[in-house]
């Protein structure tokens, strides 16, 4: 698939991907979502995750569901929302596990363009969806795709940090050899599971003794 649009390092890596049938079904599919409604994020931002994460700089792997499918919010970017937008009930949970663990205050944007910067890949397992109809997307080849880009990080790196919330993540990242990377598991950080195991899991400050230990740079978070 000569026309999609994502960083040339990554384009590399998972070109293969990209010329199977099961891919090239996909791109009509999503295709004709948006040609028919609204879908989100919107179309130039639906591999912004790899654009502002490159190969080479990725340290983390944080995995989420599906893109938010409310008006303004998704940005390509798991858990991540636009610019004054209010934060989403499990990203208010994320910020105040971070500020408990490493001491960060809140901040005034939930963007999290600044993780990526610094080699966070925030994955979406599907990455579209339709407007205010959750899971719209699923199970029409975008699990298949990040599961490859799951399968290509582990075949290519070693000393990542996976961050896995809840089941959904963890099943994805069952191939991912846990004697040469840090897996850190916990439930997601929705308010239904956050208080049974999210709060108090220290995933961030664990991420940062790690790199440290291989002597990269902490993540600021």
């Amino acid at each position: 698939m000569a026309d999609v649009r994502i960083a040339q390092d990554w384009k590399e890596i998972l070109d293969a991907e990209f010329q199977k049938p099961y891919f090239e079904e996909l791109v009509s599919f999503v295709k004709s979502e948006y040609s028919s409604g609204v879908v989100y994020p919107a179309g130039r931002n639906i591999f912004r995750a790899f654009d502002k994460c490159p190969f080479d700089k990725l340290k983390v792997v944080i995995i989420g569901q599906d893109p938010y499918h409310g008006p303004g919010q998704a940005n390509g970017l798991c858990f991540s929302v636009n610019e004054g937008v209010a934060f989403p009930p499990s990203l208010q949970n994320i910020f105040k596990e971070i500020h408990d663990d490493v001491g960060t205050e809140v901040p005034v944007s939930g963007e999290l363009d600044r993780w990526a910067e610094q080699g966070v890949l925030l994955l979406n397992a599907v990455l579209t969806v339709r407007a205010h109809c959750a899971a719209s997307h699923a199970g029409r080849g975008w699990e298949q795709f990040t599961d490859a880009v799951v399968r290509a990080i582990a075949e290519r790196k070693q000393g990542v940090v996976y961050m896995l919330w809840g089941n959904y993540a963890q099943r994805k990242c069952a191939i991912v050899d846990g004697s040469q990377n840090l897996i850190l598991r916990a439930v997601h950080p929705s308010p239904l599971s956050a208080y049974r195991g999210f709060f108090g899991c220290r995933h961030f400050s664990l991420a940062n003794d790690y790199l440290v230990s291989r002597g990269d740079t902490p993540i600021e978070w």
